[in-house]
């Protein structure tokens, strides 16, 4: 447990980390949410999770690969201070191949229990109002489509699980937070920052923070949080778009 300046400097890293990565996309979150809130019901709106970034084809396939490469820096931010801690990131955190099938089956276990709960939240969501219509992706039918929504879902399940669950409990642990604060905190920031999509998907990622930190403090690695989440989002993203594509919407 850090004490003294030592203490201090793990919460000037935090803050630095968070604002460089999902604590800045919390704050946009909110403001994005007020923003919403002031045009009119949420049920009435529409949030697009992967849109198109150019008309043109090849400009879009830049823009969406620089995207996913940028937003991975904070990832290799946290793993390059940790190492600088005297810790081995990718061992510590369990994010390595030393038990590649237990890390799948407990992930896909992981992801057949959320998916029913998040798509149940999110109608419920819907009709009650308090979430947006949301359109996994929206990208051209182009032959990189499918390849890069897969990318932009294990982007996704990187930087979260990495940082949120994986860096920040260990931070959190140094402070010498206690494990109920951990799990709330880490859910809040986890649903702080889809707040964009509405109240629905706050509270159904509150409750797959809570899940996930969980499942890292029994087994202690996130290789499993990263294969459920990756499932979810390129479920979600890759099935939305060929499901478009079949029905002439896409």
């Amino acid at each position: 447990m850090a004490t003294g300046s030592g203490r201090r400097r793990l919460r000037a890293e935090i803050l630095i980390v968070l604002g460089l990565s999902l604590g800045q996309s919390a704050v946009y979150a909110v403001v994005q949410l007020i923003d919403k809130l002031t045009r009119g019901p949420l049920g009435g709106q529409t949030t697009t999770l992967n849109p198109t970034r150019s008309d043109r084809e090849y400009l879009d396939l830049t823009y969406q690969l620089l995207g996913i490469g940028f937003s991975l820096v904070p990832v290799v931010l946290v793993l390059f201070l940790l190492a600088g801690s005297g810790f081995r990131p990718l061992r510590r955190l369990g994010v390595d191949g030393t038990r590649p099938w237990v890390d799948t089956g407990q992930g896909v276990a992981l992801f057949a229990v959320m998916a029913g709960g998040s798509l149940a939240l999110y109608a419920v969501g819907r009709a009650l109002g308090i979430t947006t219509a949301l359109v996994p992706a929206a990208l051209g039918t182009y032959w990189w489509t499918v390849p890069v929504l897969v990318l932009s879902g294990i982007r996704h399940a990187l930087l979260e699980e990495i940082v949120v669950v994986g860096y920040l409990t260990l931070r959190w642990r140094q402070l010498g937070w206690s494990t109920p604060a951990i799990l709330v905190v880490s859910a809040l920031l986890r649903g702080s920052y889809h707040l964009y999509q509405g109240f629905g998907p706050f509270l159904g990622n509150v409750v797959m923070g809570l899940v996930f930190v969980a499942v890292y403090l029994r087994v202690r690695r996130v290789m499993p949080l990263i294969v459920a989440h990756a499932l979810l989002d390129v479920g979600a993203f890759v099935g939305f778009a060929l499901l478009g594509r079949a029905t002439g919407f896409g």
